[in-house]
């Protein structure tokens, strides 16, 4: 099920600059009983991203009822929300009237097994890097080829998530997740402000380490300081929360603050879908 501007229809325009240039920002959601969780979050993101590209963001109360007009029959789904700067001539010029381009589409949920939130996933080191743009760190603009090369590293399927590092050897986020590391009761994420994703998820967590006054810090790091972790976890709006349990040869455990942070996680879900009933 696919709405474009509104409307029941499976194309977009060829010269369309998202097609063109993936000039545009998108946003991916979990789809629970009908309603888009977290949908708040993600229209906040989205606008933030438009603003930073310079995109004319569409009306917030416009893209509620179109979402949940999509998703109102599904039970369980993934909602994938796109915004593009519209059609445009050949050229990097932006049109002088920009008018933007939203697509809505309802997608099947992935079929995870629920072991990878019990017991942990395995993940593995990639060779792609990250290039440095403060001007693009942090939003989820449609350009992926960096995380599309890296997935494209590994067949394995004992492998669930591969981890990126920048061109300085810092490691920033996972192919499709950020990153979190405990280490003597304290956690530590990736600084975003040269390369990344700021993802949903990864604030919400922030939120409630901060409530359950946990410090935690967003600071550059290596492989080193990585590895000497008590505990990993890596976290997307859609998985939520998947503890890492081996890196190569290296193994860690399912520790509390993992375990405390996935209960939170359930019951703020669970007050979000009752909120928009």
């Amino acid at each position: 099920m696919i709405l474009v501007n509104g409307e029941r229809k499976q194309h977009i325009e060829i010269s369309d600059r998202g097609f063109q240039y993936g000039d545009g920002l998108f946003e991916t959601i979990e789809v629970r009983n009908g309603q888009p969780v977290f949908l708040d979050r993600h229209l906040k993101r989205l606008n933030t991203g438009c603003h930073r590209l310079h995109i004319p963001c569409p009306d917030p109360e416009l893209l509620t009822a179109e979402a949940l007009s999509l998703c109102k029959n599904s039970s369980l789904a993934v909602l994938k929300l796109i915004v593009t700067r519209g059609s445009g001539g050949r050229g990097y010029r932006q049109p002088d009237l920009i008018q933007p381009t939203r697509v809505l589409s309802l997608h099947p949920y992935p079929d995870y097994p629920p072991a990878y939130r019990d017991q942990g996933i395995v993940a593995r080191f990639c060779d792609t890097r990250l290039g440095l743009n403060p001007s693009l760190a942090g939003i989820k603009h449609m350009n992926r080829l960096e995380q599309i090369l890296a997935r494209a590293e590994w067949n394995d399927p004992a492998i669930q998530e591969g981890i990126m590092l920048d061109i300085n050897d810092h490691i920033i986020e996972g192919t499709m997740t950020n990153l979190f590391y405990v280490k003597n009761g304290s956690v530590y994420t990736a600084s975003l402000s040269q390369s990344g994703v700021a993802g949903i998820m990864r604030g919400i967590i922030i939120e409630i380490l901060s409530n359950h006054n946990i410090q935690v810090f967003e600071k550059l790091f290596n492989k080193n300081e990585f590895l000497l972790a008590d505990e990993i976890f890596a976290s997307n709006s859609i998985i939520g929360l998947w503890p890492i349990n081996q890196i190569g040869n290296n193994h860690f455990s399912i520790g509390p603050i993992t375990r405390r942070i996935q209960s939170c996680l359930d019951r703020l879900k669970s007050e979000a879908e009752a909120s928009l009933l």
